[in-house]
């Protein structure tokens, strides 16, 4: 699989980004494969023609577009006019009326991305942007440093496009998210170690084999795939910004790139700008975003991960900091919840709505609540908490947590039985929850 790091890139007049530019120092590049400032060595975003798509960019033109992410290609690090679309995007936005009630909210609605395509969590989007510019980079082996969902997305979309994959793995990720990665035919390395060190591995082998790198060297143009989550509320509310979204915080990127995205429909006249909330959801067995909020630093203490919420386990986020100034600047909050909470957070989330979330979506509900119920979220409020994976994926967190089923025989009075005992059952917990 090794290769040549590629030196051209594809160009169209069709395409609005411009340049590659570091957040800390300014410095602009050419939007090749690289996502540090030679200078100070800072991380590198995509810059655009903001006024170009305010001349050709319209609500209709954008309605009139695929059912997929791809309706906002304009909006993307993409030159391409055939980008990899594999129906990506367009999630359900659920308007979650009984949830809101059990938290006392007026206005919830739930961006699920659970059920996003094709492997069932965010990452879809941000891997399809990902790998359409590193094939225009000519780019033929792709990989990533995953915690499950990355790896299941890239190895997905990788064969759907043709591309030689091997993905990079913390050693003791959830079964089915080994084992869906491990279908679509990639090459799988199992590191004995934690994401952080996973991702150094994977930095210096970048560096040595000249592959594409999705969250590496093709990180700016990766990162952008999320602003696709900003962009579909927007229109699925009516062309209306909200009040106030709750997020998962892992590297930091979607919240970041959510703010990106109401920024930039805000700045080209798609819709009328207002004042929205950014808060952010850790787990506490690993949450260096939230304790940076909770104790006023513009840093990041790294810490080492121990928490069931693995998808979202970054001890080093790379993005940590610039989340840390947009809930602050926003009026927004950065919580975490204990493991426990976390699992209550699935259960509530499906007992109430018919969503089953993974950890990382077990993590924002948790937290939802617990700023609810500290009067941290106004219950007028337009609220969107956003889901980003699919509880199939991490079954054995909530083992041994939600029951068994009833074993009966094939017999009336047997099921007769069994019925009382259920509801039985469901007294004594009501009269505990009533306690």
């Amino acid at each position: 699989m090794t290769q040549a790091i590629p030196t051209s890139t594809s160009t169209s007049t069709a395409a609005t980004f411009t340049a590659l530019k570091c957040k800390e120092c300014g410095a602009e590049y050419e939007p090749k494969a690289m996502h540090v400032c030679e200078f100070c060595f800072g991380p590198l975003e995509v810059t655009y023609d903001y006024s170009a798509l305010a001349r050709t960019v319209t609500r209709r033109s954008i309605e009139a577009g695929p059912k997929s992410i791809w309706r906002y290609r304009s909006f993307l690090p993409v030159a391409s006019e055939t980008p990899i679309d594999v129906g990506t995007g367009m999630t359900p936005l659920l308007k979650a009326n009984r949830l809101a009630r059990r938290l006392g909210l007026k206005q919830l609605f739930i961006k699920n991305d659970a059920v996003n395509m094709p492997t069932l969590s965010f990452k879809d989007r941000v891997v399809s942007v990902a790998l359409t510019r590193a094939r225009e980079l000519g780019f033929t082996t792709v990989s990533c440093a995953s915690t499950g969902n990355l790896a299941n997305s890239t190895a997905a979309i990788a064969a759907h496009a043709g591309l030689d994959c091997c993905v990079f793995i913390p050693s003791d990720l959830e079964a089915g998210k080994i084992l869906g990665t491990l279908i679509y035919g990639p090459t799988v390395m199992a590191v004995q170690g934690n994401y952080d060190q996973v991702n150094r591995l994977c930095s210096e082998v970048a560096n040595t084999h000249g592959w594409g790198f999705v969250n590496i060297n093709l990180r700016p143009y990766y990162s952008e795939g999320s602003k696709t989550l900003g962009y579909e509320v927007i229109e699925q509310l009516g062309w209306q910004l909200p009040d106030h979204i709750v997020a998962p915080l892992a590297s930091g990127s979607l919240f970041t790139k959510i703010y990106k995205g109401f920024q930039e429909f805000t700045q080209v006249g798609l819709v009328e700008g207002k004042s929205v909330r950014f808060s952010g959801a850790q787990a506490d067995g690993c949450s260096p975003i939230a304790q940076a909020f909770k104790e006023g630093r513009d840093f990041i203490n790294p810490v080492k991960p121990s928490t069931i919420a693995k998808s979202i386990a970054i001890g080093n986020p790379a993005d940590g900091v610039y989340a840390v100034d947009i809930a602050r600047k926003t009026n927004g909050n950065i919580e975490s919840v204990t493991d426990q909470e976390i699992i209550d957070g699935i259960k509530l989330l499906a007992e109430t709505e018919g969503i089953f979330t993974e950890t990382a979506g077990g993590t924002t509900i948790a937290v939802l609540k617990k700023l609810v119920e500290a009067g941290k979220i106004d219950p007028d409020e337009t609220t969107v908490a956003y889901i980003t994976g699919n509880g199939l994926k991490t079954q054995e967190a909530v083992q041994g947590y939600i029951g068994e089923p009833l074993t009966i025989e094939p017999k009336l009075d047997s099921f007769e039985r069994a019925l009382e005992r259920s509801r039985t059952l469901d007294r004594l917990e009501w009269q505990q929850v009533l306690v």
